[in-house]
């Protein structure tokens, strides 16, 4: 019995040394930006901002043509941004009355904002965000796309901070033959009992 003790012991010591030495080696691979005290940088700034938006949103898309919206003009939406990964990512999903509901990761790359998006086009667009000098935007660029572009990939995006419980985002999709489609979202934050659970 006093064996089994001394043995448990001696592994708890070896986990907890493990575990000290991977902390230090992150800590030492760690970028002058992402240390503590150190200034934070432009892309740090960008996601911290975005992460100010996670909660449950709702409003109306504008800008899409017909055939997309199946007649229903100004349709309602809901966007919900949750941070995840301990901090390391924000996920943003978005609902409609359709049946596809599209994701996408946004997260830090070393010293670049990246976004990812998991389109219901069957691709993966990769975008890089800059905040303005004012703060009140962050804007996505586009960077590189996986996976079959038949059908169009979403190509950029544009966040507005208006106030904490109001934001906007434009979302631009090519089409075939490099045609863009805008889709504008208006979003309030949903308050706790109107947030619907689709």
């Amino acid at each position: 019995m006093k064996f089994a003790r001394f043995l448990l012991f001696v592994l708890i010591a070896i986990s907890t040394m493990a575990f000290a030495q991977s902390d230090a080696h992150k800590d030492a691979h760690k970028s002058d930006a992402q240390k503590p005290g150190a200034p934070k940088s432009e892309a740090q700034q960008s996601f911290d901002k975005l992460k100010t938006l996670a909660g449950t949103w709702e409003g109306k898309v504008s800008g899409l043509p017909e055939e997309f919206t199946k007649g229903k003009i100004n349709e309602l939406m809901q966007v919900t941004l949750r941070v995840t990964s301990r901090g390391n990512a924000l996920m943003h999903e978005m609902k409609g009355d359709g049946p596809d509901d599209p994701i996408t990761m946004l997260y830090l790359d070393n010293d670049r904002l990246l976004l990812t998006h998991f389109c219901d086009a069957g691709n993966r667009p990769r975008m890089v965000g800059t905040i303005s000098p004012d703060g009140k935007t962050v804007e996505f660029d586009f960077l590189d796309v996986a996976g079959n572009t038949q059908y169009g990939h979403m190509h950029h995006a544009l966040f507005t901070f208006i106030d904490a419980d109001h934001h906007t985002e434009e979302w631009t999709f090519i089409l075939k033959g490099d045609k863009l489609m805008k889709a504008h979202l208006d979003l309030q934050r949903a308050k706790p009992q109107q947030a619907s659970a689709r």
